[in-house]
């Protein structure tokens, strides 16, 4: 349903409840600046659907950004502030970065937290292990204050990384990772930064809004609290959630040229910040490559992509459509499909991801008020 200018959109509102989102270069640049990216492919087999269906509960696999690049802000820990860029990832829920008790490789070249250096930081004894599809994190559990956009979030519980094996996060441009999903998934129990932002009342109203600029301009945010009018002209569509974990949605079918090509009997569907790609079981991946009339690995003709469809995604009676200009990738005078396939549980059934492939086509408002995601179409 279409809900315009609900009391939660505002119009001038105050800076300090906005995290400004840059756009940084993709693993798949840096890796072959490096010359590794053969040796990394080789290396590192990939399945998105491990953020998901993780063979333990506190595996939360970082999502594939190999092709495009991520979205990342700045934070602070401590007293005084230890700055750390994290991405705001709405498929997880913890929070940690790399700490001074780290001597992996991949921590050596990026921010490490001090706890001596802050006045304010709680230790524990307690441990936090974090298993990802291409690495993983381990290390301990501490309390401290937490800034984000001018919002300090006191004693937030967050993970201070003791190893981070392999070469996957020697090479992003992130320090560590602010979870933004449902306390449920958290690991080790920790309670989520917008939890206690929600909880001490430092927030005007319980939800959070994300906007991603296309084809490389400035100007993404998320913004803690607040719906952005500026970026609501054309309506919110309000979108019911079907759990409390992840930010997950009811999906009634997929359409390319108005004819259905998967999730023909519903499926479930993720809004993952997270995520670069549309990912989807292979089943569904197979059928869109055949609809597109593209190869195996969902190479398309580049001359071809301005006369190619849009894909509309039904939620809750209503299509959103994503037009080639979003799903296809150019690179090196190639043209790709932002396709990625899933191997998923058969007892799962359909799961999507609808990743920044899909959010940077709206304004995407999450309510913990309601639990319901909110859709604006950008122009």
């Amino acid at each position: 349903q279409r809900v315009p200018g609900w009391l939660w959109v505002t119009g001038g509102l105050p800076s300090a409840r906005r995290v400004p989102l840059r756009r940084g270069k993709s693993l798949r640049q840096s890796l072959q600046e490096h010359g590794l990216l053969q040796h990394y492919l080789k290396q590192h087999p990939y399945n998105p659907a491990t953020k998901y269906f993780a063979t333990s509960a506190s595996a939360e696999p970082l999502q594939n950004y190999m092709d495009v690049s991520m979205y990342f802000g700045t934070i602070s820990i401590g007293s005084p502030a230890q700055e750390f860029t994290v991405i705001f990832d709405t498929g997880s829920s913890n929070l940690w970065v790399p700490s001074v008790y780290c001597s992996s490789p991949a921590c050596t070249n990026h921010n490490r937290f001090n706890p001596a250096d802050s006045s304010t930081f709680i230790g524990t004894n307690d441990s936090v292990e974090i298993a990802y599809g291409t690495g993983s994190m381990t290390g301990i559990l501490g309390y401290d204050t937490v800034t984000v956009a001018d919002i300090e979030v006191l004693n937030q519980i967050f993970g201070l990384a003791e190893t981070e094996p392999g070469d996957f996060f020697y090479y992003v441009p992130f320090d560590g990772i602010l979870g933004l999903a449902f306390p449920s998934i958290a690991s080790s129990g920790a309670t989520p930064v917008f939890d206690n932002m929600m909880k001490e009342g430092l927030v005007a109203q319980d939800l959070f809004s994300v906007y991603l600029s296309k084809n490389g301009q400035s100007g993404s945010f998320v913004l803690f609290g607040a719906i952005n009018s500026s970026y609501t002209t054309n309506g919110i569509s309000w979108i019911p959630l079907s759990a409390e974990t992840y930010w997950q949605i009811t999906m009634d079918s997929v359409s390319i040229g108005g004819q259905v090509v998967a999730c023909s009997a519903g499926c479930q569907a993720i809004v993952d910040t997270g995520t670069s790609l549309l990912a989807m079981p292979n089943s569904a991946l197979n059928n869109l490559l055949s609809a597109f009339g593209a190869s195996s690995n969902g190479q398309v003709s580049c001359e071809a992509v301005s006369s190619l469809p849009d894909v509309v995604f039904y939620l809750n009676g209503q299509g959103f459509p994503v037009p080639p200009s979003a799903y296809v990738l150019q690179s090196n005078g190639y043209c790709s499909l932002a396709f990625q396939g899933m191997n998923i549980p058969t007892e799962s059934g359909e799961l999507w991801i609808l990743g920044d492939v899909f959010i940077r086509e709206y304004y995407v408002i999450f309510s913990r008020a309601n639990n319901m995601v909110g859709l604006s179409p950008l122009p």
